[in-house]
């Protein structure tokens, strides 16, 4: 009776101990939140640590992004960083006004200015007032007179209005306790992180400067196409994560014949799947590009990453001052989240889907046919096409 007693009040404190850690977890966030930034802490320029990202993406890009994709290392890619209040412009001297959106041809913005009493690696850069605070650039590329420019948030602003769009869409009882800026932290991750991100968006004006009708038609039919797109066909749903699974399995494979039967096991799948749901000539063509547009500019995102975390490269000095960098450290944690995301991806709704599934087969493609890269930006040429070639089928 002694012993049972004993386990019982073990039982009750084990439960109240983890009721007060709870309760100070939930304090501390909620104290935290009291705290969130909801401005940059520089706006009307480019800060110190936003210029050290930026010359070491440039840094990266020209010392392994020939490795990465044959020229893409030696193009002159300006880059567009933008803030809550303005976009500032790098590399492009004497920029003619606004910017154009692809694949509308919507020209926004203004005249640019350059930034006074300031420089970027010592030569002048441009800013210009936001129109609006939703008219944005945005994380793409656009059109600045008849060149091609990566755009993409400044590492502060992403941070803040994404954490503060995560508030906004929860119950208004969680706003005060959820530890917001926690957990965009670890979706964001580091400078590390923000940096590859950065050459994303860059490897997309490439592509805009390389084959402009092949991203425009891409583009389009993501906007045309995503609402017709049969998200939520149970049967397709089950196909697809067959095909999703074959797809990882391939990633981790390190025998080169087991890869090649699982690649062909992933076309066989996919023929399948898309006859079995009966999709027509314009979705799947809505996959292969898509898997084009963003599982590309994916694949040049990680293999910048892979290759600047070879002891071979040396980032620039500045990134030292930089609180949250690694020195491309975490490349092997990132890869192994991105093929465990990859097997998650069949009930998501929307073109991210194809980011991974296209990404997926460009690494399959740099071990099965490595010249694929020649053909990959020709016209009506597709990634799940060159994986044909490569096995030969």
């Amino acid at each position: 009776m002694q012993k049972m007693k004993g386990f019982r009040k073990f039982i009750v404190m084990t439960f109240l101990g983890l009721i007060s850690v709870c309760l100070l977890i939930m304090a501390a966030s909620a104290i935290s939140n009291l705290n969130l930034p909801e401005h940059s802490l520089v706006i009307e320029h480019l800060s110190e640590f936003d210029k050290i990202r930026l010359e070491e993406t440039l840094h990266l890009r020209q010392a392994v992004g020939n490795d990465v994709w044959p020229g893409w290392g030696d193009a002159d890619i300006p880059a567009i960083q933008y803030n809550e209040e303005y976009a500032f412009l790098v590399g492009y001297s004497k920029p003619p006004s606004g910017w154009v959106k692809v694949p509308s041809n919507q020209e926004l913005g203004g005249p640019w200015e350059v930034v006074p009493d300031d420089v970027f690696s010592g030569q002048v850069y441009y800013r210009q007032l936001l129109p609006a605070p939703d008219v944005t650039p945005q994380a793409f590329t656009v059109l600045v007179g008849d060149r091609w420019v990566s755009s993409i948030g400044t590492y502060d602003w992403m941070k803040i209005s994404l954490t503060q769009t995560i508030r906004q869409d929860l119950p208004a009882f969680m706003r005060p306790i959820f530890p917001a800026q926690l957990f965009v932290d670890q979706l964001l991750g580091g400078s590390d992180k923000y940096i590859s991100l950065s050459a994303h968006e860059a490897f997309h004006a490439y592509q805009g400067a390389s084959v402009p009708e092949k991203l425009t038609t891409a583009e389009i039919a993501g906007r045309q196409l995503e609402d017709q797109y049969p998200w939520d066909d149970e049967s397709l749903k089950a196909d697809w994560q067959e095909e999703l699974d074959i797809l990882a399995e391939a990633l981790r494979s390190t025998d080169q014949t087991m890869t090649v039967d699982l690649v062909r096991q992933f076309l066989l799948l996919r023929i399948t799947r898309r006859e079995s749901a009966s999709l027509s000539p314009e979705l799947i063509a809505y996959e292969n590009q898509r898997e084009w547009l963003e599982g590309l500019a994916r694949y040049a995102e990680l293999e910048i990453w892979r290759r600047a975390s070879d002891k071979t490269y040396t980032p620039m000095l500045d990134t030292s001052s930089l609180p949250d960098f690694n020195g491309y450290t975490g490349f092997d944690t990132r890869w192994s989240q991105e093929i465990s995301q990859l097997t998650m991806m069949a009930d998501d709704k929307g073109d991210g889907r194809f980011y991974y599934t296209g990404m997926a087969q460009a690494f399959l493609l740099d071990r099965l046919m490595p010249s694929w890269k020649l053909q990959a930006f020709d016209e009506n040429v597709w990634l799940n096409d060159l994986l044909v070639a490569a096995i030969g089928e």
